[in-house]
């Protein structure tokens, strides 16, 4: 079982997965290194007990006395957006002059892929792990909670942390949005979204526009979802589909700026009245937003502030071994931009 996030963060050795898988360390250390002749149950009973400790065999063990690198290991969804640059720039600009330097990995929306990145990350020993999101399968949770270094969990407040939590809460941003466009005086209203099995934040803004509409008497009229990237394309192809579907809808929420701005490019060439006839919000307040025609209503999302705030923490934190378990919460601004009517 995985130690509490509360308990002093030592790391895991040969000794422990020896006490639980109940052989010697030496054959703990040829089943992990995969030397040395041990039959097949035993390896599996070694290999079971790692796992379910979180246990990572240390690559560099005996190489640095500190036993750590000043690498601090950075895990994203995704590189295809216009999202997580800028959060990886206030990692980077923050860690500046700290002697630290941010190694990043891509999970593909995957948790099976998050758990291989992050044990190779962590099988390097670095000094601070920051991860996207609260949503992690049992085995990452348990490295985390084991990795003996400050990790923090980011975007996301909505849940609970192994460590230290830097994020907004994406549902309180979907009900605030919800209750935006409520008072502009819309009332059919469609969303159109990407990735909600495994985008857990898109999904609880979801949730909390949903909760926004029920308290003021409204259900959705129509959704729309899709799997891949967040291109321009898709928001013109599925602002297209809804409006042929449901030609009365008078708002279409989007969950990302990217489907938004195809959705408002797609619009304004079928000559529809944007915000009049038609209203339109996106969300992440990303730069692209600077070059449309109009501009997209959207909500900041503080992703700069939050990649610096993250490594301020692990750098403060690098070297220490007990949990802080600090929770900064930022307060995104709705940015109405052209495509909501005045209240």
């Amino acid at each position: 079982m995985a130690r509490s996030p509360n308990d002093t963060r030592r790391p895991l050795t040969l000794r422990d997965v020896s006490e639980a898988s109940g052989v010697s360390e030496m054959t703990v250390s040829r089943v992990l290194r995969n030397r040395g002749d041990v039959s097949e149950a035993t390896r599996e009973k070694v290999l079971e007990a790692a796992r379910t400790l979180g246990y990572v065999p240390n690559k560099i063990a005996g190489a640095l006395a500190s036993q750590r690198v000043n690498l601090v290991g950075v895990i994203i969804p995704s590189l295809s957006n216009l999202v997580f640059p800028e959060v990886l720039s206030g990692i980077s600009t923050e860690l500046e002059d700290t002697g630290l330097q941010p190694v990043v990995g891509v999970t593909d929306y995957s948790p099976e892929k998050e758990e291989t990145v992050l044990y190779e990350m962590l099988s390097w020993r670095p000094s601070g792990v920051i991860i996207a999101g609260l949503e992690h399968t049992a085995t990452a949770r348990a490295m985390l909670d084991n990795a003996g270094v400050p990790v923090v969990e980011i975007m996301d407040v909505d849940g609970e942390g192994v460590d230290s939590v830097v994020g907004i809460s994406h549902r309180r941003a979907g009900l605030q949005m919800a209750q935006a466009i409520v008072a502009a005086g819309y009332r059919k209203i469609g969303f159109l979204g990407t990735k909600m099995p495994e985008d857990h934040r898109a999904r609880k803004r979801l949730e909390g526009f949903s909760e926004g509409l029920s308290q003021a008497g409204i259900a959705l009229r129509d959704t729309e979802f899709y799997s891949g990237g967040s291109a321009l394309l898709k928001g013109r192809e599925m602002t297209e589909a809804m409006l042929a579907r449901s030609p009365d809808i008078d708002f279409l929420y989007y969950s990302n700026d990217m489907i938004g701005a195809g959705g408002l490019l797609y619009c304004l060439e079928k000559g529809l009245d944007v915000p009049g006839q038609l209203g339109l919000a996106g969300f992440n307040g990303v730069e692209l937003l600077d070059g449309l025609p109009r501009r997209l209503a959207t909500m900041d999302a503080c992703r700069r502030e939050i990649g610096r705030k993250a490594a301020e923490i692990v750098a403060a934190q690098s070297g220490k071994t007990s949990a802080a378990g600090e929770v900064v919460e930022l307060q995104p601004v709705i940015q109405f931009g052209d495509t909501i009517r005045k209240p």
